[in-house]
């Protein structure tokens, strides 16, 4: 009985273990909290359509080596097995018969093409080139997933600044009807003075579940992007919208000349218009003669199944059936209802829109990256003469509060300095978070090493 006890009490002691450990684990996991680089690698390595990209990038792979692989002699077996009955031609006489046989026949041989108008070669370095696109591909789609999470990420920090100074200018304004009422009851305010800070507190009441809600749609919104469970708390780290000045000194085009050689978008695009080069000449070469070398060797086993001295099988097979040829052949394609003719001006028209499709993607390369410089360019001015207004409107407003305590200012007047110094709070906060923005898509297009949310090698 004792022992009974001291195990129950020993398993209960593990079991409890266990829970603390789970316990402590999920604390630390709900503790977490994500950077908006931690947002962004999250989605690179978790979106679906990066998913869907890596199982392209693997098919491409495949036929690469599947490409490489037509190089090698093709290599190939028949048996066949054949019972007559009725009248048949007996191989031994060479005369026809009315018995009946079995045939058993042995063939191995293979097949390699000398000439076949530069196909293989030329399939080849397609695949080649399509097996650098799948991986470009892959990259190109992580970006544009940390992209789109950088700019959530950006919005879910905009309305929780905002929450923030809701809820500050809530206080305030509560405050400032305490005082109110005091002064009314010291015969310094009237009725009509509280009613108004009343419909002020009321207002910011009303503006702070109004910014809650923004703020929750910009963090599911956050959350989609980055395909995070919806049911698992998300706690960001807010210290991205300081500004710092530490924005790359290259010029517009100089990051042009580096994206153009480094950007997976742009990379893509080149990928293609070679590929689609190499598969014209692929069917182009469909047209040429093909010229192919042929070896194997055969043998057979016969059995007259009305006569019982049938020669063995291993003296068949091996001396008096067996044979090996050598052949080339010579194919010419002469007339197929212009289909090689058809293949060969669809690739031609793929090639040349490949080509466009290249010259569009440079273009836009171009004008994504003088957009964001400017832009970038344009936000860091607006940041200093945002944050010049925050401290005049922040100024004004404890000017007014003090005339107001003072009896020489309306509610009226401390209602609208208190607005527009958080208006001036928050678009401050929105011009630091559109230049951080701004500059790290500059950083992207540049190359820069600060640019490493995405860290993805495909596998050789």
């Amino acid at each position: 009985m004792q022992n009974k006890i001291t195990e129950m009490m020993y398993k209960t002691w593990i079991l409890s273990g266990w829970l603390c450990v789970a316990f402590v684990g999920a604390r630390a996991q709900e503790a977490k909290t994500w950077t908006m680089d931690d947002c962004m690698r999250y989605a690179a390595e978790n979106s679906l359509k990066v998913r869907a990209e890596k199982h392209q990038d693997d098919t491409y792979r495949a036929e690469y080596r599947a490409a490489m692989a037509d190089f090698f002699p093709s290599v190939g077996m028949r048996i066949g097995g054949q019972l007559n009955y009725g009248r048949s031609i007996d191989p031994q006489t060479n005369t026809y018969n009315n018995v009946s046989t079995f045939n058993n026949s042995y063939q191995a041989y293979a097949s390699l093409p000398l000439f076949d108008g530069g196909q293989l070669v030329n399939r080849a370095k397609a695949a080649a080139i399509n097996r650098q696109l799948g991986a470009h591909e892959v990259r190109r789609v992580q970006n544009e997933a940390a992209l789109a999470v950088m700019e959530a990420f950006s919005n879910a920090v905009y309305y929780g600044g905002t929450v923030r100074l809701a809820i500050e200018k809530l206080d305030e304004s509560r405050q400032t009807l305490h005082k109110t009422r005091r002064m009314e009851e010291l015969g310094l305010k009237g009725a009509a003075d509280v009613a108004q800070v009343e419909a002020i507190v009321a207002a910011d009441d009303y503006n702070l579940i109004h910014q809650q809600n923004l703020y929750d749609a910009a963090v599911r919104t956050l959350k989609e992007a980055m395909n995070y469970p919806a049911e698992d708390a998300l706690m960001m780290d807010t210290s991205v919208m300081v500004w710092r000045e530490n924005a790359t000194t290259l010029s517009a085009e100089e990051i042009f000349s580096r994206a153009v050689t480094d950007n997976p978008t742009m990379r893509a695009a080149e990928c293609r218009r070679l590929a689609a080069q190499h598969l014209y000449r692929v069917a182009r070469g469909a047209m040429f003669p093909q010229l192919t070398f042929e070896a194997g060797i055969s043998t057979n086993y016969f059995r007259n199944l009305a006569d019982p001295h049938t020669t063995a099988f291993s003296r068949q097979f091996f001396d008096n059936n067996r044979g090996e040829y050598v052949a080339v052949t010579l194919s010419i394609p002469l007339f197929d209802g212009l289909a090689r003719y058809t293949s060969a001006r669809r690739a031609r028209n793929a090639m040349r829109m490949a080509d466009v499709q290249r010259d569009e993607t440079l273009r836009q390369l171009r004008t994504a990256v003088e957009q964001a410089v400017a832009d970038r360019d344009g936000f860091e001015k607006e940041v200093v003469q945002m944050a010049r207004k925050v401290a005049a409107d922040s100024m004004a407003y404890r000017v007014t509060l003090r005339k107001y305590e003072e009896g020489l200012s309306s509610a009226i007047d401390l209602q609208t300095a208190a607005n527009t110094l958080i208006e001036a709070r928050a678009n401050l906060l929105q011009k630091q978070l559109s230049y951080e923005i701004k500059r790290r898509l500059v950083a992207y297009y540049a190359s820069d090493c600060e640019w490493s949310t995405i860290n993805y090698e495909p596998k050789k």
